[in-house]
């Protein structure tokens, strides 16, 4: 079907699963067809074609491998491959559907009030080429320089960090440089100190504006419809990992 794994991408992808129990679980490549179709197309869970089996087969293994941390496990082991580097970090703003709330401990599950209504910001580190290295989420008020440590937890640490004027602090900087990285941040206009900014360096940040809009045509992505934080951050994880496996 349009959106299944073809035998190529299945052949870099099931090495990566994790070892099957004594007992056997349903086939892994049907499971990740029918979580990918439900990603891409953006419809409930409950309205999964039958071809792809129960959809509470699907949804249980993605719930399940999101609570145990296994699609952060698989995403970093093809996040790895990426060359120490210029990294770029950024984040975008998603809507949250009327579905998504009620999560278990509301609060703390990444949906903000702010003047776009209930949103939920994707945080998001990538190379040179575009590719994700890494991924947070929380509520659509958080500041993306508040962040900044968090999002640069990636399986290879840089040696430059891009990233616009949202994250042009003191504190921002320090924690790039305790990464032992360089910033690569343009000072506000108002600065009354200009900070380093190599500009070859920075006029490459398109590149993640570039990889935000191609993980917005999954819809489950362009608008929150998952109730758990974790499970709105596995699905971007997910599609991260086949990004890479397409490459």
């Amino acid at each position: 079907m349009r959106f299944d794994l073809t035998d190529e991408e299945w052949a870099l992808l099931e090495p990566l699963m994790p070892k099957r129990r004594k007992s056997a679980r349903v086939d892994d490549r049907k499971v990740w067809n029918a979580i990918f179709y439900v990603l891409r197309t953006g419809m409930p869970w409950r309205d999964l074609p039958e071809r792809y089996g129960p959809y509470t087969t699907a949804y249980n293994r993605f719930n399940r491998w999101s609570r145990r941390g296994i699609w952060k496990q698989i995403f970093d082991q093809v996040a790895v491959r990426s060359r120490v580097g210029l990294y770029f970090i950024d984040s975008t703003v998603v809507k949250a559907h009327r579905c998504a709330s009620g999560g278990k401990g509301e609060k703390n599950q990444a949906i903000g009030i702010s003047r776009g209504g209930r949103t939920t910001k994707i945080h998001a580190a990538v190379d040179r080429k575009g590719r994700p290295l890494n991924f947070t989420v929380t509520g659509g008020q958080v500041h993306d320089s508040q962040v900044v440590e968090e999002v640069l937890n990636t399986p290879r640490a840089p040696l430059a960090v891009s990233a616009d004027k949202a994250y042009d602090s003191e504190k921002a900087r320090q924690q790039i440089k305790d990464e032992g990285a360089l910033p690569v941040i343009p000072s506000r206009s108002n600065a009354t100190k200009k900070a380093y900014c190599p500009k070859r360096f920075y006029r490459q940040r398109h590149k993640i504006e570039n990889f935000f809009c191609r993980a917005k045509d999954w819809r489950r992505i362009a608008t929150r419809y998952d109730k758990l934080a974790r499970n709105f951050l596995a699905a971007t994880l997910m599609v991260g990992t086949l990004y890479w496996i397409k490459l």
